[in-house]
């Protein structure tokens, strides 16, 4: 006779053993042996598995609320301990893949322009290097990003590539941008001919570079700049550019992300090899540049608004000051030796010194009465320099002299810290970190105006970074 069909049980783990019936169908004696040997299986597998559950869930490092922390021994681990993590472990290598976890949320359209709006400009070689060269390198960063999207229906932002600081004078050698204007014209008649997302918006969602002087206005003169204003082709587009100002000026009057001016990391990482941050300082106070003797240029202006006259005439004899008027090309290795580095401002309130000085770990000493400083999420710039007010100027010996004497350590741990240095350096490839991650961050917060998405999806963005 067939034996009758048992009702299943319904446990998490159950272990039944069937002894096989004698002849007569009765089933065999057991033994005192056999039933505490099952007791002891029942008891140790219930045990393994209840610790590895306890110490897989109570390990912080393994806290949910901080999966990109999360780090998994490469250790031999029960089957369930692997199932546990296995969608983690998923996660995990997802997100290795990107520089960070907001880059797979922000889609950018690059549009490929005729050369003639940008590569075509690289014939000559300091396009690429020269201070303006961030409309360079955030180009050529973002043509290898992982938020770079070939489909322009899901882009939220559209970037617009013009080199308009390549058009180098043949008197001076600085460059010439009497041409920005007609030539970023060209560029977005040509792009809302041929493609309808400019027009779909009025370009509130394109983004483009302005690394000179005065930014949007395009003029290195700041009457002419104020003069010209910024184009009213440009004035409902993101303009990434390097002048700011934390009072109202026709110069930032349009959206905009404030960005540092370009220094080369390769000159800055063959220095610090050179030169490590933290080696010796043998200079206290540093600087190189233009001083005007006599403040009032040929064109009638006062350049520098007097300030670098005035550190020149007070400052050029004191010992404890080094400063010199003439170029010199391993200036570099320079400010790696000097404790403070001057940063005043020149035409515009901006300069090159303020990153080269944080790449190299000289306290940045600002003057520039106003001046709005680039990335201050991630920089903090009241911990790792200093600012002087331009009619202070005369009294720089002994407000140096009292840093030095009291939070100088401090200023420098705080400055030598190197995500400082990489928050202010462009690469032709995104980093964790750099610059151009940087810029991608402010836009992310800017995702209200992208035509694809609304307001409220940056601070979802803000979770991942």
């Amino acid at each position: 006779m067939a034996e009758p069909k048992r009702p299943s049980k319904n446990r998490g783990f159950y272990v039944r053993m069937r002894l096989l019936h004698n002849k007569n169908g009765r089933p065999q004696e057991r033994s005192l042996f056999y039933r505490y040997y099952k007791w002891v299986i029942w008891f140790s597998l219930s045990l393994y598995l209840f610790g590895s559950y306890f110490v897989t869930n109570n390990n912080p490092q393994n806290k949910p609320t901080s999966l990109s922390k999360t780090h998994v021994p490469n250790s031999e681990s029960t089957l369930a301990s692997r199932a546990l993590f296995e969608s983690t472990n998923a996660t995990l290598r997802q997100k290795s893949t990107s520089n960070s976890g907001f880059l797979k949320n922000l889609k950018i359209f690059v549009y490929d322009l005729p050369p003639n709006y940008n590569t075509n400009w690289l014939s000559n070689e300091r396009c690429s290097k020269h201070l303006f060269a961030s409309e360079v390198a955030i180009h050529r960063a973002l043509l290898t990003s992982h938020v770079r999207t070939f489909d322009p229906y899901e882009a939220d932002f559209f970037f617009v590539p013009v080199y308009v600081s390549c058009n180098f004078s043949t008197i001076n050698g600085f460059p010439a941008i009497g041409h920005a204007r007609s030539l970023l014209a060209s560029a977005i008649q040509l792009i809302s001919t041929e493609y309808p997302f400019w027009n779909r918006t009025g370009g509130s969602d394109h983004v483009f570079v302005a690394s000179h002087d005065y930014g949007a206005c395009f003029h290195a003169m700041e009457e002419a700049a104020i003069a010209d204003g910024i184009p009213g082709f440009l004035k409902t587009s993101i303009i990434l550019q390097t002048f700011g100002v934390n009072y109202k000026h026709p110069c930032q009057d349009v959206e905009n992300v404030l960005i540092p001016p370009y220094i080369s990391p390769e000159s800055v990482q063959t220095t610090v090899e050179n030169f490590p941050v933290k080696g010796r300082r043998d200079i206290f106070v540093f600087f190189r540049g233009k001083m005007e003797v006599h403040p009032k240029n040929v064109s009638g202006r006062f350049y520098s608004k007097r300030v670098r006259t005035v550190i020149w005439r007070k400052y050029s004899a004191d010992r404890r000051f080094y400063l010199k008027r003439h170029r010199f090309a391993g200036y570099q290795s320079e400010i790696a030796r000097s404790v403070f580095c001057l940063c005043p401002l020149g035409w515009a309130p901006w300069s090159p010194r303020l990153v080269e000085s944080v790449a190299l770990g000289c306290v940045p000493v600002i003057i520039a009465d106003g001046i709005r400083l680039p990335f201050p999420s991630a920089v903090n710039w009241t911990e790792i320099s200093l600012t002087v007010a331009e009619r202070d100027v005369d009294k720089l010996g002994n407000i140096l002299e009292h840093v030095a004497a009291t939070n100088l350590s401090t200023i420098q741990h705080n400055l030598w810290d190197p995500k400082n240095r990489q928050a202010l350096l462009f690469h032709n490839r995104v980093g964790k970190g750099d610059a151009t991650w940087q810029v991608l961050h402010e836009l992310a917060q800017k995702l209200d105006k992208s035509y694809n998405r609304g307001s409220g999806v940056s601070a979802e963005l803000d979770s991942d970074t």
